[in-house]
């Protein structure tokens, strides 16, 4: 399975970015997910989704940030409004799948930047 994340770049404060993970490969049921990781700190979930629809976000991003899957084009969504300096980081997406045949991968990750 393999991950490819698109959709970042540089946007002023208060605006809006939607990023797209596209998977390939066989997939099952699983979990798509995105996390950020901001310079000098570690890796940060921000939200979930389930090939079964179920949606999980951090608090820091659930006002804000909208998650979303098309299991049919394998693609999973991050639609990012209001966006703050400290939303600053390099995105990645992440799938994972836990029962056989198990598989996880990561993205290669995107920027974002937001200034003020």
């Amino acid at each position: 399975v393999q991950l490819q994340a698109s959709g970042g770049g540089l946007v002023q404060v208060g605006g809006s970015l939607r990023l797209t993970c596209a998977a390939s490969g066989r997939l099952g049921a699983d979990v798509m997910a995105w996390h950020r990781q901001a310079p000098g700190k570690q890796r940060e979930f921000l939200a979930s989704v389930s090939s079964g629809g179920t949606i999980n976000y951090a608090d820091s991003v659930k006002d804000r940030f909208t998650i979303s899957r098309n299991n049919a084009i394998n693609t999973m969504y991050l639609q990012m409004n209001g966006l703050k300096p400290e939303d600053t980081a390099v995105y990645y997406c992440n799938i994972r799948r836990r029962v056989t045949p198990q598989y996880e991968a990561w993205g290669q990750g995107t920027q974002i930047t937001v200034s003020s």
